[in-house]
């Protein structure tokens, strides 16, 4: 099987699935080591991107998915009639940014940084499947530990964790 007809039968998967696909699975599905699958992936991003095609390929952590790209927003928008999403909050966004970097982290660690109550944002954000719980914590009461899902590296771009911006030491103690 030759790499086009390899890149038909992925992108084929991949609009079927809807959802993301892991390396793994693609690469067992053509029956291929997973680095050759990566340089694949690698190589079909780049045609898509060169052809200027409407969909463009992404990739969370180890899955890919076939998404829109984010230029034709409007025109799927009207297409659709799906109204615009309301934004984050800036308190949303402050306690999300105290959950990507700091995680696993609990409430009280985020209410401690931020001066202020947070559940309304924590609410929000486990709403929009930005967040999750991630386990316990090993003290009295046991307190949740929040961290970022998959969705929120999606929603920012993120290929990892290790994209995020480096910080001062400052900025989130």
């Amino acid at each position: 099987m030759d790499e086009k007809e390899m890149m038909a039968i992925i992108e084929a998967v991949l609009f079927v699935s809807g959802d993301p696909v892991s390396i793994k699975d693609i690469s067992d599905l053509l029956k291929i080591d997973v680095e050759v699958g990566r340089k694949l992936m690698d190589r079909m991003n780049d045609v898509f991107t060169s052809q200027g095609r409407g969909l463009q390929l992404i990739q969370v952590e180890d899955t890919y998915q076939l998404v829109t790209r984010p230029e034709y927003a409007d025109y799927i928008k009207q297409f659709t009639g799906i109204r615009k999403e309301q934004s984050l909050s800036k308190a949303c966004l402050e306690t999300l940014t105290i959950i990507a970097y700091k995680q696993p982290v609990t409430k009280a660690d985020i209410e401690q940084l931020r001066g202020v109550k947070c559940d309304h944002s924590i609410a929000m954000l486990l709403e929009r499947n930005l967040i999750q719980e991630v386990g316990r914590l090993n003290a009295p009461g046991r307190p949740k530990l929040y961290g970022t899902t998959p969705a929120f590296l999606k929603s920012f771009g993120l290929t990892s964790l290790q994209d995020l911006p480096p910080l001062d030491k400052e900025e989130i103690a």
